[in-house]
């Protein structure tokens, strides 16, 4: 009864969650609702050759960023990046046959690291990739198939840049998984971890449902689809500043949402724009960044 308890109130939890983090006057329309771009699944591109393997690591070593790169961005000092910690903060075990559910990274009230999360794959902007490598971003991509497919070469380029960047899961067609039984859950989330360890050469450990919205089923979908954690957010980019699921500024482990978007989306600003904003705003409040697979 009390894991019963729990788990209404993890979902409850989502889905106000989601609900704060989707509007606002500067929001990215949609923000979360991939739902009138998403309603076919895409064919599936072909890999270019071999996939190659993702690079490990955090940015810090010898792929770190030149100390001019941030000038060319619109940054007035350097991106600092957190090094992969020595061991991986305790947080709480997942439920039998179960996915863990993660939206802040436990680390400690002073160590101020945020991790960076883009979703969907909508947007294939070349310029995003030079800027992505110039800086050595370590993006944590989640990726739906219907609108990623036709170009997965683009987010190869990304993940494949020298940054440790990731390839997650964002389901095959960005439904809202709460109203489909169990079997259609599975069929979104395994269908795209089929997709991605046959066209990146891996099968993702981290997915996010659309929209932030889950259940039990979900958990346990996932789970069977060899997912270990089921990543949610604190903060939310929209185009210039960010919106917060609570008070009004970052907090040590929070995990941030953006979205691969472009001008139709973010009102005539580009994705480098809404990036630029987005690094800027971090440094303002005198954070690091931090790759999430390090600490999960």
């Amino acid at each position: 009864m009390k894991h019963a308890r729990r788990l209404v109130a993890g979902t409850l939890a989502a889905g106000a969650l989601a609900l704060s983090l989707t509007g606002c006057g500067d929001s990215v329309d949609p923000i979360e609702r991939l739902g009138r771009k998403a309603t076919q699944e895409a064919p599936e591109a072909g890999p270019s050759g071999t996939p190659s393997a993702a690079p490990s690591g955090s940015p810090t070593g010898p792929g770190s960023p030149s100390d001019e790169a941030y000038k060319k961005w619109g940054l007035t000092a350097p991106v600092a990046y957190a090094p992969k910690p020595a061991r991986k903060p305790g947080r709480p075990q997942a439920a039998p046959g179960r996915a863990a559910v993660v939206d802040r990274i436990p680390v400690a009230p002073d160590e101020k690291v945020v991790f960076l999360t883009f979703d969907d794959g909508a947007e294939k902007d070349p310029e995003f990739l030079r800027m992505a490598a110039d800086l050595k971003l370590p993006i944590s991509m989640f990726l739906t198939h219907s609108v990623a497919s036709p170009d997965y070469g683009h987010f190869e380029k990304l993940r494949d840049n020298g940054s440790a960047s990731t390839v997650n899961n964002h389901t095959l067609t960005h439904q809202n998984l709460r109203t489909l039984p169990f079997a259609a859950q599975k069929k979104e989330i395994c269908g795209q971890q089929d997709h991605l360890e046959k066209r990146f050469g891996t099968r993702p450990a981290l997915f996010r449902p659309p929209f932030g919205n889950y259940n039990d089923d979900t958990l346990r979908a996932a789970a069977e689809c060899g997912v270990t954690d089921v990543v949610l957010w604190r903060v939310s980019m929209q185009i210039n500043n960010f919106q917060y699921a609570e008070g009004s500024a970052l907090k040590p482990g929070d995990i941030v949402l953006a979205h691969f978007r472009g001008p139709s989306e973010l009102k005539g600003a580009t994705e480098t724009q809404m990036t630029t904003r987005m690094l800027q705003r971090i440094q303002e409040q005198g954070y690091r960044i931090g790759r999430l697979e390090d600490y999960l």
